[in-house]
């Protein structure tokens, strides 16, 4: 029933949000072309939503050693170097280093299967409630900004590339997620673009709400061009919180680039096309042109799975005494699975 109720709502928000959308210029903020000439790459998509789908692994142990049921196909070889469990705030990630594309990756776990509709019903009443630093019109959603920034995330992660970087030389970076892990994988992309340089890492979301207003999605846009957003068929989360153009900076708006999958049925022929949109983040003949009603669509990309593997919305498993660790700590409630020994590092010097 709760269901029901989150799509009814849905579709009546987002009827009003996307009311404009027959005139179709006037119903989106134009930017500036950002990207560089960085394109969509079939191929590297669906390795990375496989990473994207096996750090929802609850079972630590084979997420640690890459032996879960999720962590073969294209991602055979991997190596993981810290695997982060933040219990007290519900959040996961791992970080490690890919054979092919030779990389870092970075993933971040999105929201449980089984909170998604009260998660969904949330994000339509979100408001732009935090200013970017250093960015006065820019404005961005609280919580998925502190997810990321005031929580042992962070920290851990960027002693994670630096450690990796030392160790096997100076990898690109590919950060990825899904649902709400896309909106923490954006930010932490945004951090790392500033800290090396824009041409040393890229961002790849699937399913991911929108994080901020059009003041921040034009910085991210120029700070991290090398960035691509998966958006699958009716999938309702890329459409929260809704878009009003009407509105200026005070609305939320989707940065740029979105790659739209989406089938078109004609008599028995299925056709699958992978759109690539344009530059202004919120494209009207995109994801736009639907109305995202669709929890299932958000929950599988590329036919890979993308939702936890247990039934409880903070769940995990950790064998007791197993060898494989070579370091075990807790940080302010979170719990870390690292290959290497910790040691105190102020951020300010990495």
């Amino acid at each position: 029933m709760a269901s029901i109720l989150v799509l009814l709502l849905a579709a009546l928000l987002l009827a009003s949000a996307s009311s404009s959308t027959a005139a179709a210029e006037q119903g989106v903020l134009r930017m500036k072309p950002t990207d560089g000439g960085y394109h969509y790459n079939h191929t590297l998509a669906h390795v990375l939503v496989e990473y994207a789908s096996a750090v929802y692994t609850s079972d630590l142990t084979s997420l640690f050693t890459w032996t879960c049921p999720r962590c073969t196909g294209h991602t055979k070889g991997f190596e993981v170097i810290e695997v982060i469990v933040d219990v007290e705030n519900c959040l996961q990630a791992f970080v490690g280093v890919a054979p092919d594309p030779r990389s870092i990756i970075i993933a971040f776990r999105g929201t449980q299967q089984h909170s998604v509709s009260n998660w969904i019903e949330d994000l339509f009443w979100k408001q732009l409630d935090v200013t970017y630093p250093g960015m006065p019109d820019a404005m961005v959603h609280h919580g998925f900004y502190t997810a990321y920034y005031n929580t042992t995330l962070r920290h851990e992660i960027l002693k994670s590339i630096q450690w990796a970087r030392k160790t096997y030389g100076k990898l690109p970076i590919n950060v990825v997620g899904h649902s709400m892990g896309g909106a923490l994988a954006s930010f932490c992309a945004l951090d790392l673009s500033v800290k090396f340089g824009s041409q040393e890492v890229e961002l790849m979301t699937f399913g991911q709400p929108r994080v901020g207003n059009p003041a921040f999605a034009e910085y991210f846009g120029t700070q991290v061009p090398r960035t691509i957003r998966v958006t699958h068929q009716n999938d309702v989360v890329p459409h929260l919180p809704p878009y009003y153009y009407y509105l200026g900076q005070w609305t939320y708006h989707h940065f740029a680039r979105e790659v739209w999958l989406h089938q078109i049925i004609d008599g028995n022929v299925v056709t699958r096309n992978e759109t690539v949109c344009d530059d202004s983040g919120e494209d009207p003949t995109c994801s736009r042109s639907v109305y995202g009603i669709s929890v299932a669509d958000h929950l599988e990309y590329y036919g890979v799975t993308l939702h936890s593997d247990s039934r409880g919305t903070c769940q995990f498993v950790m064998g007791t005494a197993n060898p494989v660790y070579s370091y075990i700590h807790e940080v302010d409630g979170a719990i870390i699975l690292s290959r290497y020994p910790q040691e105190p590092r102020a951020l300010e010097s990495m």
